[in-house]
């Protein structure tokens, strides 16, 4: 909470030179307040060792947290209510994307700022973001890390939580920069560069305007077309495992095209783009060589921005350019998400592929004796029984979530069944787009944002560090 209070620094000051010196009391309030209460919480809680319980606990309880100041100035800024101010911080830091606010424009640079800000943060996640910044590295620090990125468990780059941590934070920091740069080259505004790359990285997708990425075609940009595809490229490394990113860095190409979640990611990515260009043209009949660069931007765009989960637009994908088959594809994208290890949502690549492989091995299981031993082989090593119980538990656990979710909305909601569906998906799998409009969001009931609030946390975190905030025996715990 003092780190983050200290974070609020970087939008006072970009207030302040920028001429919105009238915004600069909505972030010294909230960082006012982070520091206090986070001084007083060291004054008041005791040290002690960290236990597994304990440290989901921790992760779960300082997302919920820190949301609450992050939101307070989209709150004092446009006198949006707490829960929209709260809403729409848990969608930064989740890097989910869905937002409450409509004519984005119209807002303060400083709080478009801080919107980006959040998102980058929460990409590799706060907790990591702070072990970096407090360089140790112990027993303690090893349980907050896992229990904010326990994703599946695999190899890191080095023994050491901390080297691990700045590697990865390393790999973020160069491709934002990377990003920025090749952005400005291509003549966006310094500002716009350096917000769609904090939000590109992070999978994040929040953007400066209303019609997101479209917005540069419509303007009239010279390279417009080379943006969408530079904001495409990002995209794909935000969703790749970062540890591959390391490999391919330190030279390491060779095992990166033998890792069996990329060469899975890649599968469904060129897949999906081709059903839906398929089905576009067969719904349109209207196939042309002309058409078929721009047609194949806009789908191969589409395609990436919703697998990891980033949420950019430059088509609409509840226009007519997206045909009945082409809409359930992009759901299906929603769940699965990107890779292990990246700062996309959904249930990941890599657990599609295990349960996949799972299916394939009871229906081969069926022409073996009954006494073989078949074990699941994934990147020529024997999966351990333990992730195969974690995955098929969280994959319930994901679908659970989905169907609660998408009838509390129908229930308190004039949305179709195909549209409180939508929203849900794009709740817990960190998306951000779905089949209503962002008008229709902002006006839906509080129980029903919350209902999403809860979704976006759990998707996050996947499920367990915020359902044990509900039981009172792990806070009994000791």
């Amino acid at each position: 909470m003092i780190l983050e209070g200290i974070f609020f620094i970087i939008p006072i000051t970009f207030a302040f030179f920028s001429g919105e010196s009238n915004q600069i009391k909505y972030f010294l309030i909230p960082s006012f307040l982070s520091i206090i209460f986070g001084y007083l919480f060291i004054k008041i809680f005791r040290e002690g060792k960290i236990y597994f319980i304990e440290s989901l606990l921790i992760c779960g309880v300082s997302w919920i947290i820190l949301a609450v100041f992050a939101g307070l100035p989209f709150t004092l800024s446009t006198g949006k209510s707490f829960i929209d101010g709260y809403f729409e911080a848990i969608s930064g830091l989740t890097t989910t994307g869905i937002t409450i606010f409509t004519n984005i424009e119209t807002l303060s640079k400083s709080i478009i700022l801080w919107r980006s800000m959040i998102q980058w943060f929460g990409g590799l996640g706060i907790l990591t973001l702070f072990l970096a910044i407090t360089f140790k590295s112990n027993n303690a620090y090893f349980r907050l890390f896992s229990a904010e990125s326990h994703k599946i468990d695999s190899a890191r780059p080095t023994p050491s939580i901390f080297k691990t941590v700045v590697i990865l934070w390393s790999i973020y920091v160069l491709f934002t920069i990377t990003e920025a740069i090749l952005l400005k080259l291509f003549g966006m505004s310094f500002f716009d560069a350096i917000n769609h790359s904090l939000t590109t990285l992070s999978t994040g997708g929040f953007s400066p305007y209303d019609s997101s990425i479209q917005y540069f075609k419509d303007s009239g940009y010279r390279y417009y077309k080379e943006i969408e595809y530079i904001i495409t490229f990002f995209m794909l490394l935000g969703g790749i495992n970062f540890l591959l990113h390391y490999k391919a860095l330190t030279g390491k190409i060779k095992s990166i095209f033998n890792d069996i979640e990329f060469k899975a990611f890649l599968f469904i990515i060129f897949t999906a783009t081709v059903l839906i260009l398929v089905n576009h043209y067969i719904s349109a009949f209207n196939f042309s060589f002309h058409n078929l660069e721009k047609d194949f931007r806009h789908t191969l765009f589409t395609v990436i921005s919703i697998t990891t989960t980033t949420g950019f637009g430059t088509t609409d994908i509840n226009s007519s350019f997206f045909p009945a088959m082409a809409k359930q594809i992009i759901l299906i994208l929603m769940l699965i998400g990107g890779s292990v290890g990246s700062t996309a949502g959904g249930i990941k690549v890599l657990r599609i592929t295990v349960l996949f492989k799972l299916f394939k091995q009871e229906i081969k299981r069926l022409r073996l004796p009954k006494k073989a031993v078949s074990k699941l082989v994934i990147n020529k090593s024997i999966f351990p029984d333990n992730e195969i119980k974690r995955i098929t538990s969280l994959f319930f656990g994901w679908l659970l979530l989905i169907f609660i979710g998408a009838m509390i909305t129908a229930l308190f909601s004039d949305l179709t069944a195909w549209q409180s569906f939508s929203g849900m998906f794009s709740a817990v799998g960190n998306i951000g787009p779905f089949y209503f409009s962002v008008e229709k969001m902002s006006k839906l009931p509080d129980i029903i944002k919350l209902t999403y609030i809860f979704g976006m946390l759990a998707g996050r975190l996947e499920i367990l560090p915020i359902l044990l905030i509900f039981s009172g025996k792990a806070w009994n715990y000791s």
